[in-house]
């Protein structure tokens, strides 16, 4: 009988760990009746042991085997080359957006804080005050295979796997050392990387096993001056017949642009009060066009003053260096019995440079050479405002400012260093035909925010601006030796704020079987977690005594929480080519605790959840197999989403006109010119755990010559998601949320200014749902054998309920949507590899669908090519992206059973990003970071040895 052979034994060894919720990636090894030893594999969110690693769950397999052919050389590469994967944290987004030198995973663009990330089947120290994980501290070298579970798992592992989990499996019982390094050689830029993996001992034979790997990667950083596509944010394009011109610019400009406020007059020639006050309105000029006839080379026009091309000085990809090391050992107690450690260490290290700093207003002297010289000379007399009544600004002048760039002081230039460090200590084995597991994870992370230049000390720069010795109306090249020397002298260098976060974990599981049924035996798995999150913020001196010129103090944290839950999951097989596994979870999670608070030190209530989930699985034949699940999931917020204060959140991504409809008691504060305005943050103490459910129905054919094919469609349905209104919906329906602005005082001028504020709530709902597909066939050929396999994901829906609407429901499918972001409806990845003998060649194609791009005028002030003051609707401007098509190439051929030589090119026909007038990723204009390549064909040499 089957149930007698050694594929029963696998999977009757198999079951067994699936009922423990496979939370353990060590293999262990048993005895078939024949004396053979069966290797158990262990597959994330099952354990079943199956022909082609299929199963009820739809889970991808990437070995260590495949990785090497893509050509990747981190994690974060890895996971972007994944059809499965949008909506992740990018490289370029640390480039003055809100990556901070953070990369993450994502599943379905649902998020990061969706999408569990594991190591050796347990849960990783966070990067935020939530469950993300920084994925730049998983060592690439060390993997053995990754696993990817595309489905809700939190039945299993409990909060933030609604999207599903991805699993990274660390090598074992290793016994051999694995030197590599490689050389990677795009134009303008370069990177390296270097690994050693060696091990000893044979777990088998000598009852033990160490192992050890460590790896350095750095990178070069790349600049927007380098790249056609990148170089200027003034970018001329074709539309409706007409050449235009993009301009996204800063009114932050150099030369600087003057600001005056005067006192506002009617037709009449009166004064204007209102309640009591006069009415004053802003005349914006900028000397240097005044005195030239134009804007400098640098800037665009925007009406009277001009829009600096802060996109010109960027670095778009930062600089970067990567060290991880494992040391990790299993050591056999007894035949039944294993105990088992695990230490890894990652330093990462990532430089961004973006535009020089900006001054924000400050104020001039009414008496000052800079006034009198370069000011009143050009303030007009008849100047006709909005209302078209003539004023006489010259006359009428109150108030002078002006806006800078501190091009002198060079890039505003941070070092984000993080440091990881993860441990794991643990006992599995086998009692009375009952297997256990018992282990104890610690991980900490320290991310360092260090400023090595580009920031000017206030007191200093002040005193330096006050001196009359800076002239800040002057074109650069016009500056003196002495002018840029002296602004260098006021730049700060040290650390501005550091974030620490910690995770300690006790868990064990056990499971065996219960009883016997005609199709087999039916198991049990039990279990239990406990956790202490950990997540704080502090501030350096500088930064709490607000030494930044116009920078004020940042905000520190020190929050927990702590979290429980248990878990049972049942297996039965119900006929003999039918199995159904049932599990069910309970989580506890506690109030958030918050040492920085005076007064009470807890924050909101402490929450509970119950999940569930089924899955059933069918073989009619050997080639056949259809499987389905049904479940439910949670996420609990973030410890910030709950006890966050008020707090100073940047600026708004894109500038703002006045919004309509903000009552005249706020609007008086808006700006005069289309600028960009604060954001504020806060918390949310009422905020309750998000709810879903998910299911997948699929199948899978897998044929004798090696071709298989398989389809799978999902649906995740959210509720009670923790939303925050999107900056644009805030200004574009400033009556419905007039409550959101508020106002601020203005540091450079103590004028009184106006700001949003993004605060999270339960007020969302989101559907999302897709197909996920793919196709290998294997061929031999008279000289070689040739395997072709094909995935995609193919989406169908990705929409969210309009905050505030009962029916309006918001979509980024194929489209760059109110979040600023984009949905793609098609990813495809395309590996091909022939091999023949000692030479193996790959080749992989890359394909994401094309989309609706942005309009215009969010991001861009557009105007006629020809005459940039004539201005052009940029609402009525909105292009098509096309889609983005890149192909690898690889090369390697073996020397011996020891050594490999590897060549290979990355974009090998140098396919440009996509234009683009989205511009919300971070400073980069013209093209997405997240969503192309910007580095071009790239050349590589690696070179591998193995003793």
């Amino acid at each position: 009988m089957l149930k007698n052979s050694i594929l029963a034994k696998s999977v009757r060894f198999a079951l067994v760990a699936g009922a423990a919720s496979s939370a353990f990636a060590l293999p262990a090894v048993y005895a078939a009746e024949d004396g053979e030893k069966v290797e158990r594999i262990q597959i994330t969110g099952s354990a079943i042991k199956r022909t082609d690693l299929e199963g009820a769950l739809p889970v991808q397999v990437i070995d260590a085997a495949e990785i090497a052919k893509s050509g990747v050389t981190s994690v974060p590469d890895l996971i972007a080359s994944l059809p499965s994967m949008q909506g992740f944290v990018a490289e370029g987004e640390s480039v003055g957006g809100g990556g901070g030198g953070v990369q993450t995973a994502s599943l379905r663009d649902l998020g990061a804080e969706y999408t569990l990330v594991l190591v050796n089947g347990r849960r990783q120290v966070s990067s935020d005050s939530g469950g993300s994980v920084d994925i730049n501290s998983i060592p690439l070298a060390a993997i053995k295979r990754v696993e990817i579970l595309s489905d809700g798992a939190s039945a299993l592992y409990g909060s933030d796997a609604i999207a599903g989990v991805v699993n990274f499996i660390l090598k074992d019982d290793v016994q051999e050392t694995t030197v590599s390094a490689r050389y990677s050689k795009p134009q303008d830029t370069s990177s390296y990387n270097f690994n050693i993996t060696t091990g000893f001992g044979d777990i088998s034979t000598d009852g033990f096993n160490i192992m050890a790997s460590y790896n350095h990667d750095g990178k070069d950083s790349l600049k927007a001056s380098d790249r056609d596509f990148a170089k200027t944010g003034m970018v001329e394009f074709e539309h409706a017949g007409q050449q235009l011109i993009a301009i996204s610019g800063s009114s932050n400009a150099i030369p600087g642009n003057a600001y005056v406020t005067y006192n506002v007059r009617d037709a009449d020639g009166n004064l204007v009060i209102v309640d009591g006050k006069q009415k004053t309105g802003t005349y914006a000029l900028n000397p240097y066009k005044e005195m030239t006839g134009s804007c400098h080379e640098t800037s665009g026009p925007s009406g009277n003053a001009c829009q600096f091309d802060y996109t010109s000085t960027l670095e778009i990809q930062p600089e970067s260096t990567r060290d991880n090391f494992l040391l990790q050992g299993v050591f056999a107690v007894t035949d039944s019995m294993e105990v088992y450690a695990s230490a890894t260490y990652s330093k990462f290290d990532m430089t961004s440079r973006i535009a020089p700093y900006p001054t924000g207003t400050f104020s001039l002297g009414a008496n000052s050479d800079l006034v009198q010289d370069y000011v009143i000379p050009y303030l007009p007399s008849d100047w006709e405002d909005a209302n078209g009544i003539s004023q006489d600004v010259a006359g009428d002048a109150t108030k002078y400012a002006a806006r800078w760039r501190v091009l002198p002081g060079g890039n505003r230039t941070n070092e984000y260093s993080t440091v990881t460090k993860q441990f794991v200590v643990g006992v599995t084995g086998e009692v009375a035909d009952w297997s256990y597991d018992f282990a104890i994870n610690k991980g900490d992370a320290t991310r360092e925010d260090n400023r090595i230049t580009g920031y000017p000390l206030d007191a200093e720069f002040r005193a330096l601006l006050a001196s009359g010795d800076l002239n800040v109306f002057l074109a650069p090249e016009d500056m003196s030796a002495e002018q840029n020397k002296a602004v260098k002298d006021t730049m700060y260098n040290g650390n501005w704020d550091t974030t620490d976060t910690g995770l300690f974990t006790v868990e064990g599981k056990a499971s065996g079987v219960i009883a016997e049924m005609p199709a087999g035996d039916v198991y049990l798995g039990v279990g239990f977690d406990y956790r202490e999150q950990e997540y704080s913020v502090s501030i350096s001196e500088a930064n709490e005594q607000e030494l930044i010129f116009l920078d004020g103090k940042g905000d520190e944290f020190d929050l927990s929480r702590n979290m429980y839950g248990a878990f049972a999951e049942v297996i039965v097989p119900v006929a003999e080519n039918f199995e159904v596994t049932g599990s069910l979870r309970y989580d506890h999670i506690g109030a958030t605790k918050d040492d920085m608070r005076a007064g009470e030190k807890t924050v909101g209530d402490s929450q509970a959840d119950t999940t569930y989930k089924l899955s059933a699985s069918y073989r009619p034949t050997d080639e056949w197999l259809f499987r389905a699940s049904y479940g439910t999931g949670f996420k609990a917020p973030t410890m910030r989403q709950i006890a966050e204060p008020r707090v100073e959140f940047g600026v708004t991504a894109t500038a703002y006109d006045c919004p309509e409809g903000l009552p005249a008691e706020k609007a008086q504060y808006c700006y005069t010119d289309k600028l960009q305005y604060d954001v504020y943050r806060e918390g949310n103490g009422d905020l309750k755990p998000e709810k879903s459910t998910q299911y997948t129905v699929g199948f899978v054919w897998s044929g004798d010559s090696g071709t298989s094919f398989g389809v799978d469609y999902w649906n995740v349905e959210m509720q009670d998601q923790v939303s925050r209104l999107t900056q644009n919906q805030i200004f574009f329906e400033a009556d419905r949320y007039s409550d959101l602005f508020v106002t601020k005082t203005d540091k450079g001028t103590g004028d009184t200014i106006l700001a949003i504020v993004q605060a999270p709530d339960n007020i969302g709902k989101s559907k999302t749902s897709g197909i996920d597909w793919s196709f290998d066939f294997s061929n031999e050929l008279s000289f070689g054998t040739w395997n072709t396999n094909v995935q995609g994901t193919y989406m169908i829906e990705s929409k969210n309920l309009r905050i505030g609407t009962t029916d309006v429901w918001d979509t980024s499918m194929g489209k760059v949507g109110p979040n600023e972001a984009v949905t793609f409806r098609n990813q495809i990845r395309i590996a091909n590899t022939l091999t023949m003998g000692d030479l193996t060649q790959s080749l992989y194609v890359n394909y994401r669908s094309g989309y609706q791009d942005a309009a215009a005028d969010v991001a861009f002030y557009v105007a006629q090519a020809a005459d940039w003051d004539e201005a052009v609707d940029g609402s009525l401007v909105q292009k098509h992206v096309p889609h983005y098509f890149t192909i690898d190439y690889r090369m390697s051929y073996a020397l011996g059973d020891s050594a490999n030589l590897i060549f290979g090119i990355k974009n090998l026909l140098d396919e440009e990003p996509p234009f683009t007038l989205n511009a919300a990723a971070g400073h980069q204009v013209g093209y997405d970071p997240r969503y192309a390549d910007p580095y071009g064909r790239t050349f590589y040499v690696q070179a591998d040895y193995k003793f």
